[in-house]
């Protein structure tokens, strides 16, 4: 109004809208896109450093947005913000899978995950209308975005650098054994150094792979298409879906109070990453990420059926809760934290920047594509939308049942070589006895003569 003595047309609002959520996914796409030249230039700890800048930016520019009148300060805000989250996505599972004992690998790596519902919950809770998401206190809301990076800025001067970083990338072995000391709590930290070296002079065979080699090299291009589908298994679940739009779901439902239900909602989401963090050292990577597509499919149909016959049944509006409820909980059973970081454990250290980078960006493109055609298809399907994610829920069950493997308790090298030698298959011929006659063979084989050669397959001891 003050800056042109009119207001915003509906349709201009819409749009203005529109794009200021759908940028915060374009700049996730950019972020995660730079992960692995950054993490190649800078390591690991100093590139979430630099990641760190860029969240004080965005979120000082949405702060400041109202006093500035500026509602472009926003939508650019939204936009490092994604750059950032990008980033991070990328960087703190990276890191994290580096630095953790091959054992408890993966209950670290569900941490990201843990970490990022807990940021959700917290803002929800904020974002209530009596706290911080008032008229006037909205900017404040979006500006607190930048506390959590100054936190982790600091915390992160008392934190090593990833000793694989240090030993493999830089040849500082005296360096990676003090960090290991430092992340083991004991002197003795031989063998996760002889595991890093020899996975060093397994590299050190391989040329610098780029992101075109991931899908040209049979070695890396099983896995690196593991990492994209299960990745889009987790956005085309149809979660965000749930999340950006559970308050209206809830309001169809009938419930009185829907922001009350999506803090819920929120909770649920924040104990069941627990209770998948207590499980994926158990039940491993795979099965429970099978539980989670299931599950997710099976309250998918129930959502579709209590908001389809709501109307007619309002006690099916439980129904309804119920079903959000069972999705979130599945959802963080598996698809929510095992994605992140079973990219990590698919690849060795030289093509998991390039991986983690094409992995990220694949799913920050699926999170932008939801984000954006959504409101479209539940306007065109109603009640029926869900379907369409669980139709994407069962495909994805499909393909993780007959392609992805258990990567719990093994190394990164006895990973990478199972992939080798799944390429590398050839058929076996059946088993023949050397050197022992028998009525089939005519004569002993000699010393002299040449044995050939079988390959074996090399994931196993």
């Amino acid at each position: 109004m003050e800056r042109y003595g009119e207001s915003f047309s509906k349709e201009t609002i819409t749009l203005v809208w529109s794009v200021s959520v759908a940028i915060f996914s374009v700049g996730g796409m950019i972020g995660s896109f730079s992960v692995g030249a950054m993490v190649t230039k800078f390591g690991r700890r100093k590139s979430m450093l630099l990641a760190n800048i860029v969240a004080v930016l965005g979120g000082t520019l949405m702060g400041l947005s109202t006093v500035s009148r500026s509602f472009e300060m926003v939508i650019i805000g939204r936009f490092i913000i994604g750059v950032f989250c990008g980033l991070c996505t990328g960087l703190t599972p990276m890191y994290v899978g580096e630095i953790s004992p091959t054992a408890v690998r993966g209950a670290f790596g569900t941490l990201h995950q843990l970490g990022v519902v807990i940021g959700i919950l917290v803002a929800q809770i904020f974002g209530l209308e009596f706290l911080l998401g008032s008229d006037t206190l909205w900017p404040l809301l979006l500006a607190l975005t930048a506390l959590p990076a100054v936190a982790q800025s600091i915390l992160l001067l008392f934190c090593p650098e990833s000793p694989r970083y240090l030993l493999i990338v830089l040849n500082q072995e005296e360096e990676a054994q003090k960090a290991l000391v430092r992340l083991r709590g004991s002197e003795d930290v031989s063998e996760d150094i002889q595991e890093m070296k020899e996975e060093a002079m397994k590299m050190a065979l391989e040329k610098k792979v780029t992101i075109l080699e991931l899908f040209r090299s049979p070695n890396y291009r099983q896995p690196i298409i593991i990492a994209i589908i299960l990745q889009l298994s987790q956005q085309l679940s149809g979660i965000n879906a749930v999340f950006y739009y559970s308050t209206g779901i809830f309001e169809k439902a009938g419930v009185k109070e829907p922001i009350y239900a999506t803090i819920g909602a929120g909770v649920v989401n924040t104990v069941f990453t627990v209770v998948s963090l207590f499980l994926v050292e158990r039940a491993g990577r795979r099965t429970l990420h099978l539980i989670g597509l299931a599950g997710m499919a099976v309250c998918a149909l129930l959502m579709t059926i209590s908001l389809s016959l709501v109307e007619s049944n309002q006690a099916l509006s439980y129904l309804a809760i119920v079903a959000v409820f069972g999705f979130v909980a599945s959802f963080e059973m598996g698809p929510g934290p095992i994605p992140w970081f079973i990219v990590a454990e698919l690849f060795s250290q030289g093509p998991r920047p390039a991986a983690m980078a094409i992995s990220g960006f694949s799913n920050w493109t699926a999170n932008f594509l939801v984000g954006i055609t959504f409101p479209k298809l539940q306007e065109v399907c109603g009640a029926y939308v869900f379907i369409i994610f669980m139709i994407f829920l069962i495909l994805f069950f499909i393909f993780t049942f007959l392609r992805v493997p258990e990567t719990k308790g093994r190394t990164f090298d006895d990973i990478a070589q199972g992939f080798a030698a799944s390429a590398g298959k050839t058929p076996v011929p059946e088993a023949v006895v050397v050197g022992l006659p028998d009525s089939k063979d005519p004569a002993p084989m000699s010393p002299t003569e040449k044995v050939p050669m079988v390959d074996l397959p090399a994931d196993k001891p």
